[in-house]
């Protein structure tokens, strides 16, 4: 007869620990979410009431979405930019990825250095140049040079050339002699293989597009035009004084972004994975 396991305590103490911790790090978020339920009095009652005492949760939401700063507006701005730079940004990055580790050509290597060098100049540097150039060609003050500008990222194509590199050369030769070309081995053997990667780059795209602040602040001027960070910057200077609007707008805005990663986070562990076991 085996013996019983004993209680490994010291699991048992690590665990206790981080969920501790854990609970710390969403104290702000569940703050912010109860805030958003409150009417306006109540918001910094001492000490905290963690349930409110009178909701108002429905009226600040309505103000929110619907009332003289409409956000479903500015939602749909942002969800329109983000998801397709996030679509454009994945398929260009793959394929300049697939392009450097699996096509050899000539002074290939000398410009992957090339684009990696581009990547260390900062972004600020160059926001001039890129405002007269798009006001020049007509891209000013819309969404789809909003769009261009995020949709071609270095680290993405030097995140995906790893992953890619991975992909034994014995399946793409293989294909070769069965007569496919680079985009059918593209398409039907390459990218399926590091799938997990693109759309782990693909969720941390959607992040970053969403939370972007400096693009749509120098490269938008019309009110309707304003993505979800504008939209709270100038919601916040004009509710200043109504803290739980505020709130109410802040969960709004992240909101997507948590279903995003509870969605996708399935993906990031298996791209993580896949990093640590690429050969």
């Amino acid at each position: 007869m085996g013996t019983r396991a004993g209680v490994d305590w010291r699991k048992l103490m690590v665990t206790i620990a981080m969920f501790a911790v854990s609970i710390l790090f969403l104290l702000p978020f569940i703050w912010m979410l109860v805030t958003s339920f409150k009417v306006e009095r109540d918001v910094f009652v001492y000490p905290i009431q963690w349930i409110p005492r009178e909701w108002n949760a429905i009226q600040n939401y309505k103000e929110v979405w619907f009332g003289d700063y409409p956000f479903y507006l500015y939602y749909w701005n942002s969800v329109k930019v983000s998801i397709l730079t996030t679509i454009i940004s994945a398929m260009v990055s793959a394929l300049a990825a697939y392009g450097f580790s699996k096509i050899r050509f000539a002074a290939g290597n000398w410009l992957f250095i090339i684009v990696l060098v581009t990547y260390m100049i900062p972004g600020q540097a160059i926001l001039i140049p890129q405002f007269i150039l798009y006001r020049n060609i007509g891209l000013f003050d819309n969404h789809f040079g909003l769009i261009m500008l995020g949709s071609f990222s270095v680290l993405g194509t030097f995140m995906l050339r790893q992953f890619f590199m991975g992909v034994h050369q014995e399946f793409i030769e293989s294909a070769k002699i069965d007569g496919a070309n680079h985009p059918r081995i593209f398409w039907s053997i390459a990218l399926p293989l590091v799938k997990p990667a693109v759309a782990t780059y693909a969720i941390l795209r959607f992040i970053w597009t969403w939370n972007d602040y400096q693009n749509p602040l120098i490269f938008l001027r019309t009110d309707g035009l304003f993505t979800i960070p504008l939209a709270m910057q100038k919601f916040t200077s004009l509710s200043g004084e109504f803290y739980s609007l505020i709130m109410a707008a802040a969960v709004s805005a992240i909101f997507p972004l948590l279903i995003v990663f509870i969605i996708g986070q399935k993906s990031v562990i298996e791209g993580i994975a896949l990093g640590g076991v690429k050969g």
